[in-house]
């Protein structure tokens, strides 16, 4: 269950949403009707990209310098103060624990001393739902089920939510790497920025997938899992072929498109060609076992333009009604947690500030 349920009353007011899974300090203020009425994203890219990847203890006293600035930020925007918060709603995992534990305290803290609900939300309830949020005006009511795809670089999971009971069940996760950890190594060995995985994506529309295919991952027929890392350790030697002795040039990492070798262009097309392909056969095996009216489809690969264009014309050819995140609200943000706090408000749903806790993994039950 998402949490237990309690009896169901209606809620107004203001919501305010921390999110700090990972390595963005993020706050937002949603009203009852689920108006994104602001949505502070804090990056620390520039903090990690020296390392190739996110120093857990930095990431930490990151969320703590940059919440005064990211919080007042969000007030101002949707113009309240903190009296008018009528809720709070912060990740309590999955995640770095060490992230987690800033959010979570702070979303404590100010549910306690404001006197107000405190709801400890999962991350991944945050993605499932973010389809449902507008770029204006309300967001759209929860439908009487759905499927959702959550695709990110620490994430590839398939769930299901029972519109009876508003559960949520892990129908099949990554064995091993999720896809966008795949994109951001990949990138990482092209010598691109930290994280690599949405220049990857850019590139690969440059390349032509038909002059170097990749091996789509095969599980046996009637598992629905994904698996990532035969992938990934396959374009990387394809890349080490490719490359031999040379480099990249510097004006191509410099932004010059016209500077890649049109064979890197070509292997980087087949790898994302390989991996969205991986993602559209598991919905095709479950759509042959089962009726699906609905697929929402979150996470921060959701933003691969390939990816929306196949997930889209799958449910065209399938009569799925599909349910894109937004792109605003693609990859971590505290809109998310504050919409997924207030549907679990109109349940009357609220979890206790002084037992709360995060967890760096915390499975769908």
């Amino acid at each position: 269950m998402l949490a237990g349920a309690g009896e169901a009353t209606p809620f107004r007011g203001f919501v305010l949403g921390i999110e700090t899974s990972c390595d963005d300090t993020a706050c937002a203020v949603l009203d009852s009707e689920g108006r994104v009425l602001s949505s502070q994203v804090s990056s620390q890219l520039e903090v990690h990209r020296p390392f190739g990847g996110v120093v857990p203890e930095a990431a930490s006293r990151e969320h703590l310098r940059n919440w005064p600035a990211v919080s007042a930020a969000a007030l101002a925007e949707a113009g309240i103060g903190w009296k008018d918060v009528g809720a709070v709603a912060a990740t309590r995992g999955p995640g770095l624990v060490g992230s987690l534990l800033v959010g979570l305290s702070l979303g404590k803290a100010i549910s306690y001393s404001l006197g107000v609900p405190f709801l400890a939300v999962h991350h991944l309830e945050g993605h499932l739902f973010s389809p449902l949020l507008g770029t204006e005006g309300a967001s759209r009511p929860l439908p009487e089920s759905m499927l959702g795809l959550v695709v990110s670089g620490g994430h590839t999971s398939l769930l299901e939510v029972d519109g009876e009971t508003s559960a949520v069940a892990s129908l099949a996760e990554t064995r091993d790497d999720a896809v966008g950890e795949a994109f951001d190594k990949v990138g990482r060995r092209l010598g691109l920025p930290f994280p690599g995985g949405p220049e990857v994506d850019r590139l690969a529309e440059l390349g032509d997938p038909a002059a170097r295919p990749f091996r789509t991952a095969r599980i046996s027929s009637n598992e629905l899992a994904f698996s990532y890392s035969g992938l990934k350790s396959q374009a990387l030697r394809a890349l080490a072929e490719t490359l031999g002795e040379r480099e990249i040039p510097p004006a191509a990492l410099g932004g010059e498109d016209e500077a890649w070798p049109q064979e890197v262009l070509d292997l980087l097309a087949g790898f994302r060609r390989a991996a969205v392909d991986q993602l559209i056969r598991r919905l095709d095996r479950l759509w042959s076992e089962r009726p699906i009216a609905r697929l929402s489809v979150s996470g921060g690969v959701a933003a691969c333009r390939l990816l929306r264009r196949e997930v889209t014309a799958w449910g065209e050819r399938r009569g799925v009604e599909i349910l894109l995140v937004p792109l605003r609200f693609s990859g971590d943000n505290a809109a998310m947690i504050a919409h997924a706090g207030l549907l679990r408000l109109r349940r009357g749903d609220s979890d206790d500030p002084r037992s709360a806790d995060a967890e760096s993994r915390i499975p769908f039950r």
